[in-house]
Formats: structure tokens, C-alpha cells, sequence
């Protein structure tokens, strides 16, 4: 008999559509891949959502949420005190890489390269710039680069992104790296590959992500042999000191501007990265030998419960 497996998709956040994208490539990859799928679609009704599950009674879950309660460990929790074993990370893990100033505490403590920042209120913000120029606002608590904004010389927004803040009031304010998006997915203990990442944005923003012909991915990327090496063992090393498990991936800004080697920086982990076809995770899996159905296989024989 076939492993029973419930596909997550959907949710509450920003990143719906997004997910649901996701849901429906994952679905139909399991499938090729031997399992029995079961639906779910999460809305608002978390009740519901347990109902499904304990009349589905899966073998495993496959969390295909993106973005808020699906990915910051809320899901994760629920899921544990269901007993089901589900993809990608726990609990902890979920809510710390959601957390962008947690996670930079333990990026900072784990000894990565990560930008100079800090934390103000939409009021502070208002009030003065919180770095130099140029420099990045964002949530703390949002993925797919919802709410990102950059601020350079002559710039007259920041008061009006400030009186229009509508996320979290912890704001983070970070320095703008120039150079180049590189993009790394682990595995497990293995990252897989470095992706260059050319939107014609200014930085990898949601439209760039998530639009037809919004980015163009050069696998593997143009960088030096050194940098490659460095910007894979900085991702690993970020899924291991989040305590990360399954699939994760790691966004990098590379600033060549004055030369090469360049610098590195570790951006953000993401432990539910988009899984359509042409995302990036599958891609990379794809450059190394591992097809889209076998990728999703490996996620649910890696399923488990628990911290």
C-alpha cells in the first residue's frame, strides 16, 4: 500500500499565492513518485485544518504553507502535538529563521558574515535615518521579500514607508550590500550548488521571485572557484546552526564592486523555500542528478515530529 501523504497548501499569508503554486507541483510529484495524496487546503479555520488531518490520518505531512503560521513554527506545533511527522523544520529551527533579528543572533554567534543592522519602531524610523545611506528596511516576521524597502541619497520616502508600516513594529533596518544575489540550497549535510540570481531589480524583491520572466537563474553562478566553496559552506553552516533539517536555502549578497575575490553575506535562511518545478531548490537539485519527484520523495522519507 501506498505511503499516505497530506499536502499543507494555501494559508493565511502574504505568501498564498505562492503556496499554492507549491502545493500543486509537490501534489503531483508525489504522485509520480508513488504516493497516495491527500489534499489539504489551510484557510483561516485552524479547527478545520485539524479536522482534515485526523480524517485523513497520514502517514506523513508535507508542509508546502509558505510565510506566516505556515513556516514560523506555528504549523510546525500543531503538528507536533498531532504526533505527525511533516517536512522541513521543527519548531524551533522554523521560528528562529522567521525571526530575521533572532536568526542574525545566531548567524552572529556562529561566526557568519552577516550586514551591520538594527531594530527600530516605525516612529524612530520616521523620526531619523537609523544608518547611513544607502540602507534596507523590512519585517522581521515576513518571507518572499514582502514589505522590503531601500533607501539611498535623496530619498524623501522613509517617513511615508514609516507612517504606512503595517507589519510587525519591530522594523530592520540593515546596510545595503551592493554586488550580485546568490541563492545556495542544502539538502540535509549537503549544500547542493550557487545559483546567481539576475532580476534587473534592484535587489531580488517579490515581483522579481514570483513574476513570469521576473528573474533569470545562472546555475552554477559566475563566481570565482573560492567563492563558491565559501558561499556553500556559509549556507551549510547556517542550516546547522539554526538546527535546520530537510531542505533549506540560503540567500547571499556577493559584492564584488571593488574586484574579485569580494565579500560575502549571509542575507536570511529560508526553511520553506518556494518548491515549484523552476524554483530555485529544485533546480539546483536537478543540476546535481536529482529529479523533482525524487526530491519531494527524499522530504517525506526525511518527515519526523519533534524538535
Amino acid at each position: 500500500m501506498s505511503e499516505r501523504v497530506a499536502v499543507l497548501f494555501g494559508g493565511v499569508s502574504a505568501e498564498r499565492e505562492v503556496s499554492l503554486a507549491t502545493g500543486g507541483q509537490v501534489m503531483a510529484a508525489l504522485r509520480a513518485a508513488g504516493f497516495a495524496v491527500l489534499p489539504i487546503e489551510v484557510g483561516g479555520d485552524l479547527v478545520a485544518v485539524i479536522g482534515a488531518l485526523q480524517a485523513a490520518k497520514p502517514d506523513v505531512v508535507f508542509n508546502a504553507l509558505h510565510g506566516r503560521y505556515g513556516e514560523d513554527g506555528c504549523i510546525q506545533g500543531v503538528l507536533d502535538w498531532l504526533g505527525l511527522p511533516y517536512t522541513h523544520s521543527g519548531v524551533r529551527a522554523s521560528a528562529v529563521a522567521m525571526d530575521k533579528a533572532a536568526a542574525k543572533a545566531v548567524f552572529l554567534a556562529a561566526g557568519l558574515p552577516v550586514a551591520t543592522s538594527r531594530l527600530v519602531t516605525p516612529e524612530e524610523l520616521e523620526a531619523a535615518d537609523p544608518l547611513p545611506l544607502p540602507y534596507v528596511v523590512k519585517p522581521v516576521n515576513e518571507g518572499s521579500s514582502v514589505g522590503v524597502e531601500i533607501f539611498r541619497e535623496g530619498s524623501n520616502r522613509r517617513a511615508e514607508v514609516a507612517r504606512a508600516w503595517r507589519f510587525d513594529r519591530r522594523i530592520m533596518a540593515e546596510a545595503f550590500i551592493p554586488g550580485r544575489e546568490l541563492t545556495v540550497a542544502v539538502m540535509g549535510d549537503r549544500a547542493l550548488e550557487v545559483t546567481e540570481i539576475d532580476t534587473g531589480h534592484v535587489f531580488y524583491d517579490y515581483e522579481a521571485k514570483y513574476a513570469d520572466g521576473g528573474s533569470r537563474h545562472t546555475l552554477p553562478a559566475p563566481v570565482p572557484a573560492e567563492t563558491r566553496a565559501e558561499a556553500m559552506a556559509i549556507a551549510l553552516r547556517a542550516h546547522q546552526a539554526l538546527g535546520c533539517r530537510g531542505v533549506s536555502r540560503a540567500d547571499l549578497r556577493y559584492d564584488d564592486t571593488e574586484g574579485a575575490p569580494g565579500r560575502l553575506y549571509l542575507l536570511e535562511v529560508n526553511t520553506q523555500p518556494g518548491m515549484t518545478r523552476t524554483s530555485l531548490v529544485p533546480e539546483q537539485a536537478a543540476h546535481v542528478g536529482i529529479g523533482f519527484p525524487e526530491l519531494c520523495a527524499w522530504m517525506v522519507r526525511e518527515a519526523r515530529h519533534g524538535p
